[in-house]
């Protein structure tokens, strides 16, 4: 047996000083403060003086090991030790080679696939804890955040043409109303309005559910009709299965 480190790096890789202070004075009052979480490199340690991470690259693999607690582009700040594993250094490295398969650099993704992700899926398949859940919380809140943004956003722009369509149907349903309203000039189909009142009724009650883009055709094309037959004085029938 032997023992698992979690090695754990402010993230201060920016250009920028101001930039790489202000990350340290986030995590400094986010999790030395109120222990919520910050913005966090992390690193596994498991046999010899190696830590393992994954980081983004153009090709080939993302998993990679530097000395422990040394990785140059990060501020260290401080190791956690997670367990002891059973595994032998042999079966340790064949886990290493399959990790190194299974995560190549160019699906790193801040978000979704970052180190602390990497370094997770390795403490499970050795067999010790899980990070703790302040190291990699952004993250997931980030995460999640995007996803409920992009899923609002399809229910909007869904809800905007629904809404557009039945619009434009009532449009055209009210302009039929005034055209055969007994004040209009030359009103010679009373019974018109009474119709198309039933139809626009049954619309709305339909309203409950989205209508299909295919759905508010049909019903576009039946209102032309009908006013093509309004127009010819041609006596008006309720549609029939066929219509719809």
């Amino acid at each position: 047996m032997t023992e698992v480190r979690l090695h754990i790096y402010d993230v201060t890789n920016s250009d920028s000083d101001k930039t790489n202070n202000t990350i340290v004075q986030i995590n400094k009052i986010f999790k030395d403060g109120i222990g919520l979480g910050g913005i966090f490199h992390s690193a596994v340690q498991v046999y010899g003086d190696e830590e393992w991470s994954f980081g983004y690259c153009e090709q080939g693999t993302g998993v990679f090991s530097c000395p422990p607690s040394k990785n140059p582009m990060y501020t260290y700040r401080e190791c956690i030790v997670l367990g002891k594993t059973d595994f032998s250094i042999y079966k340790v490295n064949q886990i290493l080679r399959e990790l190194s398969r299974e995560w190549p650099g160019c699906s790193y993704d801040l978000l979704s696939k970052n180190c602390n992700h990497f370094c997770d899926e390795f403490c499970e398949k050795l067999g010790v804890s899980k990070l703790p859940g302040w190291v990699n919380r952004f993250a997931n809140a980030g995460d999640t955040a995007a996803e409920i943004v992009g899923n609002t956003a399809f229910r909007l722009r869904q809800a905007k043409t629904e809404i557009v369509s039945a619009s434009k149907v009532a449009y055209r349903f009210l302009a039929g109303v005034a055209s055969n309203s007994p004040e209009s000039p030359g009103n010679t189909n009373r019974g018109a309005p009474r119709f198309q009142g039933t139809w626009f009724k049954n619309l709305i009650s339909n309203g409950a559910k989205p209508s299909s883009s295919s759905e508010l055709e049909n019903e576009e094309a039946s209102m032309n009709r009908l006013q093509k037959q309004q127009d010819a004085g041609t006596p008006l029938r309720h549609n029939s299965r066929d219509d719809i």
